[in-house]
């Protein structure tokens, strides 16, 4: 019997990385069989032409690689990505647990169009990933909602620490306003669950939004609430 398949999604800086790994903690203490997974795969060969969009290879805009074409990019990372590491986990009933998933080509991809082909295009979108590359059509997708001024100032720190650069969309405000604009209008037509990530002009505490988190996530698995610990 297959699993399901739950995407985590935000914009750069809302804490998708920190938040999936506190879920996916408080769920292996509940004995869920899980696999949680990130995209994009940096670490395998199938990222490259990802890493080279976002580094400016292709010019230093996100416009400049049209939003067909850098779907592409992610959908064959993602694709090489279930073939080798883990279908078979999903296929033998385990849940996964994606940090970004196909719903991060919606996110990013959608400004670069005009609004009146967004529909199209998550149409075009969900043809080509789930129908013709077979991945997985998630049961769930969460949007982690942290105002665009908050997440850059996250961004801004977590980078002064790394002494690492931002990418071609990190750097572009103008751009990220629109694409939380997408998040929201994808999130509307595919029902997906969004958790506000910040209340009176501050990030909400980590663990308020993890058990935000866990109230979305465990009555989707058919967990009581009362069995949260």
């Amino acid at each position: 019997m297959k699993g399901k398949l739950f995407a985590v999604e935000g914009l750069d800086g809302s804490g998708k990385a920190t938040q999936t790994a506190i879920l996916e903690k408080g769920l292996l203490s509940r004995k869920v069989h899980l696999r949680r997974v990130s995209f994009p795969d940096y670490g395998e060969p199938s990222s490259a032409a990802v890493k080279m969009y976002l580094n400016g290879e292709f010019g230093d805009k996100p416009g400049d690689v049209n939003a067909y074409a850098a779907s592409s990019f992610y959908a064959v990372d993602r694709c090489a990505s279930y073939l080798k590491s883990w279908r078979a986990d999903y296929e033998n009933g385990a849940l996964i647990l994606a940090d970004r998933y196909t719903t991060s080509n919606m996110v990013y991809q959608l400004p670069k169009l005009p609004e009146q082909e967004w529909d199209s295009f998550l149409l075009w979108l969900q043809d080509f990933e789930y129908a013709k590359l077979g991945l997985p059509r998630p049961d769930l997708t969460i949007f982690l909602d942290m105002p665009l001024e908050i997440s850059q100032k996250l961004l801004d720190e977590r980078y002064r620490r790394n002494g690492k650069e931002k990418d071609i969309h990190e750097r572009d405000c103008v751009f990220l306003g629109k694409c939380r604009k997408a998040a929201l209008y994808a999130a509307e037509r595919l029902g997906w669950r969004i958790i506000a990530c910040a209340e009176c002009g501050a990030p909400k505490p980590i663990e308020k939004i993890s058990a935000e988190l866990r109230g979305v996530v465990l009555p989707a698995l058919g967990i009581p609430p009362e069995t949260e610990q």
